[in-house]
């Protein structure tokens, strides 16, 4: 099959790479052109497991190709997958301007049957824009081509991303009528052949279900979080209750690890963009306002854990910080908890030394001025002669690190630790102070 992928951004990308595994052929285009020389040179910009091998495999093998001609796009593809940015906008909307963007040029470019999938999330009613949107470029150049709409939102998780959309637990597609549903059945096929469910609804069911799939994570991470907060104030340890909550069937285990909060590119934008479209309508979603509010005082409540512990006054402390990126296994800084923790510490006068295994790069520019932060070479470097460790992303290399030669290093072993990933008894018997979410401190 013919497929093109327009924006090739985290989602494109992925998406893209992994349609042409399957044995299509995938035209790749952006208007980004210095990205999209270095993607034919096999230089892939963002950090994601597996992908930049099945990118590279898939360009030698002729199935994957990379453009900046959207007329070249447009002619390639059956299906066209518009894959671009949605930024937050001002208003806590999603900015649409690159969507509404690209159905205008393929309204002027469209020749030929085409069948336009919006994966972008997007809010309720955007597929209908872009329909209208292309049909007023066809009015004008007065061509009467046949277009089919649909939407197919993503449900990739950064760092098992290529998997995620390889094994997928469900596709969820939106569509006007039995042609599209067959023609992306056919497509997304070889991914569902284990029984994964693909599951057809109309196309305003289809954008709402992405929306409401991520405010529910964002909703469970809050709430845990606040459970985390009650538990310290009540002696009871979070992991406990986790497991306890987690092993009933109806609510299951996943996402309700405390921790510092979410950030990311989806989350905290989605939540704010479902906020916005329920204002618009007149619906006050108090829910989802206050998850974003618990969002952000979680943030702060770890912040001021670590100045609580010195007596409000961390001036001259010197602190090494263990993971920058918003999550593991992604360079993604964006929204990510790490950058209020440190610009609070330095803010107040504390030295922060900080490394990340693959998000140094993406932070560096963050944290440009900010004469208070360091970056180090490893995640040994940075404990010398320092006050206290602080974890705050939960990297596997950081799991089960070599204690001793951290107390050696450190000039008080004091560990803040922001996913609860040690055994409190363990960090007590090797003689650290330990202070975690939700669990008593040793």
């Amino acid at each position: 099959m013919h497929i093109s992928v327009i924006g090739v951004g985290y989602v494109g990308l992925v998406t893209g790479a992994c349609f042409a595994e399957t044995g299509n052929d995938v035209i790749c285009m952006d208007i980004n052109k210095e990205k999209i020389e270095d993607l034919k040179n096999g230089i892939i910009p963002i950090y994601e497991p597996q992908l930049e091998q099945l990118v590279k495999n898939n360009i030698e093998e002729g199935r994957l190709r990379f453009t900046t001609d959207m007329k070249e796009a447009v002619d390639h593809g059956l299906i066209l997958l518009i894959a671009v940015n949605t930024p937050q906008d001002k208003d806590g909307s999603a900015d649409l301007q690159y969507v509404t963007g690209v159905a205008q040029e393929i309204g002027k470019a469209i020749e030929k049957y085409r069948v336009v999938v919006v994966k972008s999330t997007v809010p309720v009613g955007t597929c209908e824009k872009v329909k209208a949107l292309i049909n007023e470029e066809l009015a004008k150049a007065g061509r009467d081509v046949s277009f089919d709409i649909a939407s197919s939102p993503e449900f990739l998780k950064e760092g098992v991303a290529v998997e995620d959309c390889m094994k997928p637990e469900r596709v969820v597609v939106g569509v006007e009528n039995g042609r599209v549903e067959e023609i992306l059945r056919d497509l997304y096929a070889p991914f569902i052949r284990t029984g994964a469910p693909f599951l057809v609804m109309d196309v305003r069911s289809s954008e709402m279900t992405k929306y409401a799939s991520n405010c529910m994570l964002a909703t469970r991470i809050s709430f845990m979080n606040q459970m985390a907060n009650i538990c310290e104030k009540l002696g009871a340890d979070v992991m406990m209750v986790m497991r306890g909550m987690g092993s009933d069937s109806r609510i299951g285990p996943k996402f309700l690890f405390p921790g510092v909060g979410f950030g990311g590119s989806c989350f905290p934008k989605d939540v704010r963009a479902l906020i916005k479209t329920a204002r618009d309508c007149n619906y006050n979603p108090s829910i989802l306002e206050c998850v974003m509010e618990a969002n952000e005082a979680q943030r702060v409540s770890f912040s001021e854990k670590v100045k609580d512990f010195y007596d409000g006054d961390v001036k001259g402390k010197k602190f090494a910080v263990w993971g920058l990126a918003f999550k593991a296994n992604t360079d993604d800084m964006r929204e990510a908890p790490s950058q209020y923790i440190v610009n609070s510490l330095t803010n107040d006068g504390a030295l922060c030394h900080v490394f990340d295994p693959k998000a140094m790069a993406s932070a560096a520019p963050i944290f440009a001025g900010n004469a208070n932060v360091r970056f180090g070479k490893n995640q040994y470097e940075v404990l010398e002669g320092v006050d206290g460790l602080i974890l705050i992303t939960e990297w596997l290399s950081f799991r089960e690190p070599d204690f001793e030669r951290m107390k050696s290093l450190m000039k008080h072993p004091v560990i803040f630790d922001g996913r609860n990933q040690y055994n409190p008894k363990t960090l007590s018997r090797l003689g650290f102070r330990y202070l975690c979410i939700g669990r008593p401190s040793v």
